[in-house]
């Protein structure tokens, strides 16, 4: 049952494990060509990483966010000598360089995290090695965004979580997400938060080493737009859906982002009606597309009836179809798509936590990833609670 949200949720507790560093993003006219030099038109540094991002949404939504990650606090003349390198394809200043020599990225990951309301208690600290981060570069023509990612080294293992962290990490939680990454110790997280009865939501953004056994114990899965196709190898994105529903048993919903075209979500439904009629997945796509009254100004969902969804070749499952339209964001007020689908998961996090439904989710993501893009970086355009933008669906 759904409920309105002009309180917060009574369980308010989210743990992420995964992804947390620095961006470098770098504005430029037009992306360059092989040899050009340009120069960047705007340049900002901040926080980043899957886990960093989502789980600062959730934050400024009212939501009570633990991290497990690791970071390091003194940044080593390799990293500096790598920083110069690729920074200087971004063509920035020779000073700048000197500049960041002396910084301690790790410090300063924890402090943006920790301004956001972000719990970094969890977090494992090192002073030998090297803090994740990541070259952006955003075309201001095409409003598209170039990443180059650097993983931290060494990468984290289950040994640097000890046993009582992560029970203290999950005491009280009412949901795990993990963004993919730190694949050896999300699983330990995973395996404890389902010996605990605490539900897992994935981001399954690409396929990464390890995402297999992670999505086997997962409830909910949010992926990218070319991850179905990629994980199943099936012909369209709707039957892969069905495909993941009928691989994970435990899956309550999957959900695939499509950027500006919006989202495609399939929800499992329990208790199947044994008259209900089986239609082919494709073409029930097909007639909710047709649906679409053309405006996108305010997002909007479109959904099925529950009915026994069908795959040629794959199989037949018990199911819910739902379309979820984007926010139209005029193009003098799109800024910057980084971080967009880390703002959609934070969003889906907060709405299983106030126990939305499916359709006021959906359209509760697009309206928080939305906002994202009229910013810089990942995080500086994430609402806050208190946001008018979010007024209707916090009352």
């Amino acid at each position: 049952m759904s409920r309105d949200c002009d309180s917060l949720p009574e369980n308010t507790i989210v743990v992420g494990c995964g992804a947390a560093g620095v961006d470098f993003l770098a504005t430029v006219a037009t992306y360059p060509k092989p040899d050009d030099k340009i120069r960047s038109t705007s340049f900002k540094i901040q926080g980043g990483g899957n886990a960093g991002n989502a789980l600062t949404c959730t934050a400024r939504l009212g939501l009570k966010p633990r991290i497990i990650s690791k970071v390091f606090l003194y940044l080593s003349h390799l990293h500096c000598v790598h920083v110069f390198f690729f920074l200087s394809i971004l063509v920035l200043c020779f000073f700048y360089f000197h500049k960041v020599a002396d910084d301690t990225q790790g410090r300063e990951i924890l402090h943006e995290l920790e301004v956001d309301g972000v719990d970094t208690s969890f977090m494992a600290v090192s002073k030998e090695g090297t803090s994740p981060f990541t070259y952006i570069i955003v075309d201001s023509q095409t409003k598209s965004r170039t990443c180059i990612h650097t993983p931290g080294f060494p990468p984290m293992k289950p040994d640097d979580l000890p046993e009582s962290n992560l029970l203290t990490a999950l005491n009280g939680a009412r949901i795990v997400y993990l963004d993919g990454r730190l694949h050896e110790t999300a699983l330990v997280v995973a395996h404890e938060a389902v010996k605990k009865n605490i539900p897992i939501l994935i981001d399954a953004e690409r396929l990464r080493e390890g995402l297999d056994d992670l999505i086997k114990l997962a409830d909910y899965v949010v992926c990218a737009a070319r991850f179905p196709q990629a994980w199943t190898e099936a012909s369209t994105v709707s039957k892969a859906l069905v495909c993941m529903l009928l691989r994970l048993p435990n899956i309550k919903f999957v959900i695939a982002t499509l950027g500006k075209d919006g989202c495609i979500m399939l929800e499992r439904c329990v208790n199947e009606d044994p008259s209900a009629e089986e239609v082919v997945v494709d073409k029930l796509l097909e007639s909710l597309e047709m649906r679409k009254n053309g405006s996108t100004h305010i997002p909007t969902c479109i959904s099925s009836p529950v009915t026994k969804l069908h795959a040629e070749g794959i199989g037949t499952v018990c199911s819910r179809l739902y379309i979820g339209t984007a926010k139209n964001i005029p193009p003098s007020e799109l800024i910057d798509t980084t971080g967009a689908g880390d703002a959609f998961i934070g969003a889906v996090l907060y709405a299983i936590c106030a126990n939305f439904e499916p359709e006021k989710m959906l359209c509760f993501a697009a309206t928080v990833a939305a906002s994202k893009c009229r910013a810089l970086g990942a995080r500086s355009g994430l609402p806050y609670r208190i946001d008018p933008c979010l007024a209707s669906f916090m009352q």
